[in-house]
């Protein structure tokens, strides 16, 4: 790459004037091409303008006097090349290395000795793959840079005084999905394509880097303004969200960005990464596909939320989750028929922690699938001990449908316990028949052909559809406690009651009212036709140690009537 050599000679004076008896042939030579010339103290006696570019060096900011180290701490390069730059040009090592820009370009570098024990460092643009450098610490399967060097060159800049930065870090919104449904491998795949899609999207002034697993973070050096911040966030969000094609399918992503800035989030590396870490944190809480920025109030929200996924985990791995049962009980017969099984959760701190709380989390965590196969497993095995036909109903996630073998943990959670299929039943929400309905209704027919149950929750209070009542054979339908309780207004609840009841009744479907509370409730849901009910006005959710005794007190006592 040449450049003119008089012009640079001209725009950067050197630090001393050239005597007569130097080799200036040799000079002139060494300068062919993007160099910096050091005299014997490793002084900056010369900047050619080429270099000034590949470095990214002000114009206006004095370098002719400045020590090597100053003038590199102005560049574009990253730690560990200024390092590898400093120990060139002080002959600590080989006479060529190569390095790394902030754009994830790779440099090489040779030094040439000059009279009177000067030197010149050529520079070269090489476009090597950042792994293949030097003193270089890059993560492996996207060739960025990695927690380490990221954080490192995020010290460096703040150090260099004044001035604003911004910082993004973007994750894919359920990442684990891609992994579970198609392989580490593709998962892989997508994670290194991602990656040069984002490369290719920043600037040469912005740093990207992969922080760990799904997470990536962007240094940005210009346009540090909120709304330019935000925006050039949700530009990354949506070109990295583009389909990809991947083992031969087209997989589409969605993510969730964090921002921070500095000074106004703070002037600590670590901070600024927390900042942003909590800003990702309250994105994904909102609800995913979101971007947010850093606010004071999201770091106690995020630790709280941090505690709580390590102590999720920690919580099935020493098996702190236990079933409680509440009774269902049949309208004409008056009898107790079944228990519908509800996870629980006793915190060793905290105590019981709501199902509202944690489920979702444990959904958004990739949980659902181990944790509703020990739900599958513990309610058969303790059904079984139960006076037969006695049966469990148990709630299934959408995200059992989604990332797991459902079928299979039922068939083992039936085989291991001995309980005969007709006494499980399988509730199912609207919600899991809309990510996937073909495949989800032919996991139902599996099971229905089985001998299992099945019962679709909550019917009324999201996507109702007829056509999926009808295209698929539910046994029961399952009214939810806001049309039982008048939270829907008295009248309307009971119209919505009767006509769910009377649906149910002529595609052959029972039906059951849960939420009934007191004798009025009772009345009004056998007034319209339901055909099972379920509430505190029958008992409520017991471990399964206290059965016995409930089991025993609804065939000596008849149910409730007004």
């Amino acid at each position: 790459m040449a450049f003119d050599t008089a012009a640079s000679l001209a725009e950067f004076r050197p630090v001393t004037e050239l005597d007569e008896d130097d080799d200036a042939a040799a000079l002139l030579a060494a300068l062919d091409g993007p160099a910096l010339l050091l005299d014997h103290n490793r002084t900056v006696g010369l900047v050619t303008g080429e270099a000034a570019r590949l470095l990214a060096l002000d114009p206006l900011a004095p370098q002719v006097g400045a020590s090597l180290a100053m003038v590199l701490g102005r560049s574009r390069l990253l730690p560990e090349a200024r390092a590898a730059l400093t120990n060139l040009a002080l002959a600590s090592a080989a006479p060529a290395c190569r390095l790394v820009d902030a754009a994830g370009s790779g440099l090489g570098a040779r030094r040439i000795a000059l009279p009177r024990r000067r030197i010149a460092l050529l520079l070269q643009p090489d476009y090597a793959p950042a792994e293949s450098l030097p003193g270089w610490r890059t993560d492996p399967l996207t060739g960025l840079c990695d927690r380490t060097s990221f954080r490192a060159a995020l010290v460096e800049r703040l150090a260099a005084g004044p001035g604003a930065l911004g910082l993004i870090v973007l994750d894919i919104d359920r990442f684990w999905i891609v992994n579970d449904t198609l392989g580490p491998q593709v998962g892989d795949q997508l994670l290194a394509t991602l990656a040069a899609r984002l490369r290719t999207a920043l600037r040469g002034s912005d740093l990207p880097a992969r922080l760990d697993g799904d997470e990536f973070a962007v240094l940005v050096g210009e346009g540090t303004a909120m709304d330019e911040l935000d925006g050039l966030a949700r530009r990354l969000m949506d070109g990295l969200g583009r389909p990809y094609l991947l083992a031969g399918q087209p997989v589409t992503i969605g993510l969730s960005a964090g921002i921070a800035r500095a000074p106004e989030d703070g002037l600590v590396a670590d901070t600024l990464l927390r900042c942003a870490s909590s800003a990702l944190h309250a994105a994904k809480t909102a609800g995913k596909g979101r971007c947010a920025a850093f606010m004071p109030e999201m770091h106690a929200r995020s630790e709280t939320r941090r505690r709580m996924e390590t102590d999720l985990r920690r919580a099935f791995a020493l098996r702190q989750f236990s079933l409680h049962y509440q009774p269902q009980v049949d309208v004409s017969s008056n009898c107790l028929f079944g228990f519908e099984a509800l996870l629980r959760w006793q915190h060793p701190t905290r105590g019981a922690v709501s199902p509202a709380e944690f489920v979702p989390l444990a959904e958004e965590m990739g949980m659902m699938a181990p944790i509703g196969a020990w739900v599958l497993a513990t309610a058969c095995k303790e059904a079984a001990g139960w006076p037969a036909p006695i049966g469990v109903a148990v709630n299934v996630s959408a995200l059992q449908f989604e990332e797991g073998d459902l079928m299979a943990a039922v068939r083992e959670a039936l085989s291991r316990s001995g309980l005969a299929p007709h006494r499980l039943e399988i509730e199912v929400t609207e919600s899991a028949l809309l990510a996937n309905p073909d495949a989800t209704m032919a996991m139902l027919r599996q099971l229905r052909e089985s001998g299992v149950r099945i019962a679709m929750d909550d019917f009324g209070t999201g996507y109702s559809s007829l056509t999926r009542l009808q295209s698929f054979p539910f046994d029961k339908i399952k009214i939810d406690r806001s049309f039982v309780s008048g939270a829907r207004g008295v009248a309307e609840g009971r119209a919505i009651v009767r006509a769910i009841t009377g649906l149910g009744a002529s595609l052959g479907m029972r039906t059951i009212a849960e939420g009934v509370e007191t004798l009025e409730q009772l009345e009004r849901v056998r007034a319209e036709g339901c055909t099972e009910v379920q509430g505190y006005l029958f008992g409520r959710p017991v471990p399964a140690a206290d059965l016995p005794a409930v089991i025993a007190g609804f065939a000596s006592e008849p149910m409730p009537v007004e």
